[in-house]
């Protein structure tokens, strides 16, 4: 059977940077579309033939705003990578970008799902989250993704804005099951305040953390109810229809990142490329590598960080890694001899985290904040005790 393996692509480019984002994006670097693209392409040319790259089984293309690079742009990043039959390729799509010409040329180009950033369907909920698309925006673009033959379409919501109730996150999962086609797959992030954002220095607009546990919840039963399965704590498919990028990540398995501020793992050694696109450009450009740092982990830190990702899974880990510890009652269910998170759980995924135990030991981990930080393709990992966590991209 294949080993899978993962291709990452940063896209820097965004037309507006979002009040809550923190990623590695910029607003005014267009310019450099072109050279930047070139520069992904020839850094995945060298990257397969110098590090022996396996064909890519699934390729990620995220951001930034993807759908700001012209699509031939996009296509042509896209050509470079080596990919095995079948392969699952996914790009990020701001739905105001959303046309009949760029989803034919990225179908062309082998992409089979569109990850749509919908965050709300209510309107002053997009507004207090800095979204410049409207609700029938969101509509249009599904439609128009499956009328170019793309065969899945994901869609990304976040909860817990300063001006979101209950009954708007109801209105908003009802629009979502009501798109047509319907979305086989669901991410839902609790909206996390990030150090230096906009969001961050305005404390009255900061999301409420019982008020974002309770939307998890509904969530979590909405979706149930139509016939999705979690498998990640922030992600819901239609069964068979689960992201197999995302899956590779929560598996530790082994992925190249590309472009900017891009994370790479493999074989317990992970390194990440220079954060800027211009130092990123003027590197390749120079025949250098674009690698900023890496880290090699411990054995041990490779299995407790294998039981904190297997966690957040719906295949949860080996029921002897959790402790019987009164304090972890109604968080975890016991499966055979698999120890799975409940929805209340999943909520407080690190109060479990913390207590995991590997052969050598319990490992408990916390930082300052009071959270088990665990890098990944893309960034962090923050695992926090009040509200499910997200992942925390290129930074």
């Amino acid at each position: 059977m294949e080993r899978p393996f993962g291709i990452y692509v940063h896209v820097p480019f965004c037309a507006a940077r979002c009040d809550y984002c923190a990623f590695a994006t910029w607003t005014d670097r267009d310019p450099l579309m072109a050279a930047y693209a070139e520069a992904c392409a020839t850094e995945l040319g060298r990257a397969t033939r110098a590090e022996g790259l396996p064909a890519a089984t699934s390729v990620y293309v995220g951001g930034g705003t993807p759908s700001r690079l012209p699509a031939e742009l996009l296509a042509g990043v896209l050509e470079a990578v080596v990919r095995s039959p079948g392969a699952e390729v996914t790009v990020e799509c701001n739905p105001e970008d959303a046309s009949a010409e760029r989803f034919a040329r990225w179908r062309a180009a082998g992409v089979t799902r569109v990850s749509f950033g919908v965050q709300s369907m209510v309107p002053h909920v997009l507004e207090a989250l800095g979204r410049r698309h409207g609700t029938t925006q969101v509509a249009r673009a599904v439609a128009l993704a499956a009328e170019s033959g793309i065969p899945a379409v994901n869609v990304d919501l976040i909860l817990g804005a300063a001006t979101e109730t209950d009954a708007d996150l109801a209105a908003t999962l009802e629009a979502v099951l009501a798109l047509d086609p319907r979305p086989r797959h669901v991410s839902a992030y609790a909206l996390t305040v990030e150090p230096g954002t906009a969001l961050a220095r305005d404390p009255a607009r900061h999301p409420d953390d019982d008020a974002c546990a309770r939307r998890y919840a509904m969530v979590d039963a909405a979706l149930s109810a139509a016939g999705y399965r979690w498998y990640e704590v922030s992600n819901w498919a239609v069964p068979g229809h689960e992201c197999r990028h995302n899956a590779l990540y929560w598996a530790q398995g082994d992925y190249r990142g590309i472009g900017c501020a891009a994370h790479s793992h493999r074989g317990g050694r992970r390194w990440w490329n220079t954060r800027t696109p211009e130092r990123y450009i003027e590197a390749v450009r120079a025949g250098r590598r674009a690698t900023a740092g890496d880290e090699v982990l411990s054995e041990g830190q490779r299995a407790f960080e294998g039981l904190a990702l297997a966690l957040r899974t719906s295949a949860g880990v080996p029921a002897s890694a959790v402790p019987d510890d009164p304090d972890l009652d109604g968080l975890v269910e016991r499966r055979g001899d698999r120890a799975v998170l409940t929805v209340r759980g999943r909520l407080l995924a690190n109060e479990v985290t913390v207590r995991l135990r590997t052969q050598e030991s319990t490992v408990r981990l916390r930082t300052q904040e009071g959270t088990v930080r665990l890098r990944t393709q893309e960034g962090t990992v923050p695992l926090r005790t009040d509200q499910c966590g997200a992942l925390a991209r290129a930074r």
